[in-house]
């Protein structure tokens, strides 16, 4: 039997789509015959020190490859590189810091990982352009595999509330764009769930705004499937995404999508999505207005949503990692 290490960052209850979208292909991996390992390091990556001792954490391992599932690039360097796959999920840290602290967050956790381990998966065309542009590593070293639908995201058949819809809008960070957000839904009868922890500045501007509102931190994938079944859009006009796996589950689970003109969301929407503008407010807008006041467009939307849904099965996505890993251990 195949031995394989799966290695993820500490967990975090805040931040955990990672953990949901490997722990979802170890189950399938495991069914074809694999023996699977799951460790997760120790120390959350504050500091040198904490990255040199989750390394020497790892180093007793031992296993026919190494997976580093992501966030942890640097974990790497505690396997052989010949055995060693990683997966980089996006550039966004890059993107988001300057000064010393962009220095070494590019060559600790993106240059030097990228070109010690043998293969890198990401998870769009997107992700795989701004590797090969931040580290300069071999493209053909790259892989792009999508990340998979939750099979927990069940199809609703919820009929669409035109008078008041429940707007649902996943993550807080910067780049999902919630000041625009607000001010495109000033004024529209609506009511925004909010799914994340959010700054106060944020909830105060909703506050003034008089928007209908809640707020959910740290929900079960329970919680979160019932989110997507009383919701009738998502909104997801991010500005960055390495993939925007919260798109597929609203198709999966039968909703209408509004999300960005930029990859890699228009590119995993397909055409089951209203695409709009993310910097611009009226864009926005516009969409929700649309989305909201044509039914037929809605439901045309939906249609394709769910056909698109199939691009991204567990089955096909984790059939995609065992070739890599067959080929790895091929030489």
């Amino acid at each position: 039997m195949k031995k394989i290490c799966f290695v993820f960052r500490k967990k975090n209850p805040l931040f955990f789509s990672i953990e949901k979208v490997f722990d979802t292909l170890m189950k399938e991996i495991a069914l074809s015959g694999w023996d699977i390992k799951r460790i997760e390091v120790p120390w959350y990556s504050s500091g040198i020190i904490k990255v040199l001792r989750n390394i020497i954490f790892l180093r007793s391992e031992r296993a026919e490859l190494y997976h580093i599932t992501g966030d942890i690039h640097y974990a790497v360097f505690a396997f052989p590189g010949r055995k060693t796959i990683l997966t980089i999920h996006d550039c966004v840290f890059v993107y988001q810091t300057k000064g010393l602290k962009r220095w070494v967050f590019l060559h600790l956790f993106l240059k030097w990982p990228a070109r010690y381990a043998t293969v890198i998966t990401t998870i769009s065309e997107q992700s795989k352009t701004d590797i090969v542009k931040f580290s300069n590593c071999d493209p053909s070293k790259i892989k792009v595999i999508p990340d998979p639908l939750n099979s927990f995201i069940t199809f609703s058949d919820k009929p669409f509330n035109k008078s008041k819809p429940v707007i649902l809008f996943i993550g807080s960070t910067p780049n999902k764009n919630l000041p625009r957000v607000l001010e495109a839904i000033a004024g529209i009868s609506c009511h925004l769930e909010l799914i994340g922890k959010f700054p106060e500045e944020h909830l105060e501007r909703i506050r003034q705004l008089e928007i209908s509102h809640s707020v959910s931190v740290g929900i079960s994938e329970e919680e979160l499937n019932r989110k997507y079944g009383e919701a009738d859009i998502l909104l997801f006009p991010s500005l960055f995404e390495g993939f925007g796996l919260p798109i597929v589950e609203a198709q999966q689970a039968g909703k209408v999508v509004i999300t960005s003109n930029i990859g890699p969301m228009n590119e995993v929407a397909g055409k089951g999505a209203c695409i709009v503008d993310p910097m611009s407010i009226e864009s926005i807008r516009e969409g929700l207005i649309k989305v909201i006041s044509d039914e037929q467009f809605r439901e045309r939307l939906i249609n394709f949503g769910t056909e698109n849904c199939k691009r991204f099965t567990t089955q096909s996505i984790s059939a995609a990692y065992m070739a890599v890993y067959n080929k790895i251990l091929k030489g």
